[in-house]
């Protein structure tokens, strides 16, 4: 095993494994440290979530290599948006506005398999798993980290460390970053049924007073479901026995789909923000959940992480080219002025759209039913709208990072 690196990226995640993708064939030498062990199908981050990946993502993933026949990602081609008690809804047709689907869904699974199958064909990355991190410190030069592997502490040296090591991340609490945390107060049970009838590319997000409720195509007449609920509530709603839970989200869905059966395994999901106070520090940078961890509504969570993941990518080919050092401020300088756009208002975006859907006071209510009409009826609105949601914003990186 190598002991000194360009670039070390700690998480092997769906963030993690996308940016030592992206770096393939740039002339560095990157590691990448994981806490599963090598060449197994399902790590534990790759679980029964359904994640909506955006136009911009799925271009992305595509040019990377990582989305081919054998990863099934579902065109998302429309989109219903409603609110129970209010009047108005948006129908949003990718076709009709001219566009391209908004994105494809996926299991979270099949894309982390997917990815796990293209980081074995990379050329110049070392894989070090099982491991973690269990100390990290910069020495001016380099990044010093000793990782566990297995009964074994090995000392690795980088010019670059890279956080991608989730929500609770090791490497912001290694450089005494602090963050700040909004508990919602809700879980999202999520999980998977059958339809009446083929959803054919269509999601829905429908919001409550409890919470968003999103229906996600997965091919045939198998949909995903994300279901958000009181926090208090959620072990007793994931506990119902399959009648009664189907039963339960006609409640808070409807009927919109038809009758809605066979329901798979459910598990509940814990839901707050948590935004790092900054991003970098002496030759470190975070990425993913590491450096922001948002509500899932609006389904930009990963799409954002990616974003991160591609942006730096971009600028460490650009330093390779060059000669220039991996780590060096000023690029870090760069990468944090070229994401913090999309970062703020993406955060921001899912933050509000918690808050004003789920607000039942009266006037806001009116203020809202009005919105969702104006944005039915408004094409070069639903189009602007569409296009943000598809991941066009911001110094997004281009897909066109795999050459």
């Amino acid at each position: 095993m190598n002991d000194t690196f360009d670039v070390l990226i700690i998480g092997g995640g769906l963030v993690g494994a996308s940016l030592a993708i992206a770096l393939d064939g740039a002339g560095l030498a990157v590691g990448l440290a994981e806490a599963a062990p090598l060449h197994v199908d399902l790590q534990p981050s790759y679980d029964e979530r359904n994640l909506v990946l955006a136009r911009a993502s799925v271009n992305s993933l595509e040019a990377l290599g990582v989305l081919d026949a054998a990863a099934p990602a579902v065109p998302l081609r429309r989109i219903h948006v409603s609110r129970r008690g209010d009047f108005g809804s948006v129908r949003l047709d990718a076709a009709e506005l001219g566009l391209p689907p908004f994105g494809a869904v996926i299991p979270a699974r099949e894309l982390g398999n997917a990815l796990l199958r293209r980081l074995e064909r990379c050329n110049a990355l070392e894989r070090i798993a099982p491991a973690r991190a269990t100390a990290i410190h910069a020495d001016g030069g380099h990044v010093e980290v000793a990782l566990l592997a297995g009964e074994t502490t090995c000392r690795l040296r980088t010019r670059l460390l890279v956080g991608a090591d989730g929500t609770r991340s090791f490497v912001r609490d290694a450089f005494a970053i602090g963050s700040a945390t909004r508990d919602y107060g809700q879980s999202a049970i999520v999980t998977t049924l059958t339809t009446e009838r083929p959803l054919d590319g269509l999601a829905y997000e429908r919001f409550t007073d409890a919470g968003p409720v999103a229906l996600l195509p997965l091919g045939d007449r198998r949909a995903g479901l994300v279901l958000t609920v009181p926090g208090d509530e959620a072990a007793a709603v994931a506990a119902l026995d399959d009648e009664a839970f189907v039963a339960f989200v006609h409640q808070r869905f409807g009927w919109r789909a038809g009758r809605l059966s066979r329901t798979g395994r459910r598990k509940p999901y814990p839901l707050a923000r948590c935004l790092a106070a900054r991003t970098t520090a002496e030759r470190m940078v975070l990425v993913g959940n590491a450096a922001q961890t948002i509500h899932p509504v609006g389904a930009q969570g990963f799409n954002l992480g990616l974003r991160d993941a591609l942006t730096l990518a971009e600028l460490l080919r650009e330093a390779a080219d060059a000669g220039t050092d991996p780590g060096a401020a000023s690029l870090l300088a760069r990468h944090v002025a070229r994401r913090a756009p999309d970062r703020a208002a993406t955060a921001a975006f899912s933050d509000d759209l918690v808050r004003l859907m789920g607000n039942d006071f009266l006037p806001l209510r009116l203020a809202r039913s009005l919105g969702l009409q104006a944005l039915q009826h408004l094409t070069p609105l639903q189009r602007r709208f569409a296009l943000r949601g598809m991941g066009y914003r911001g110094d997004a990186a281009a897909a066109g990072l795999a050459r």
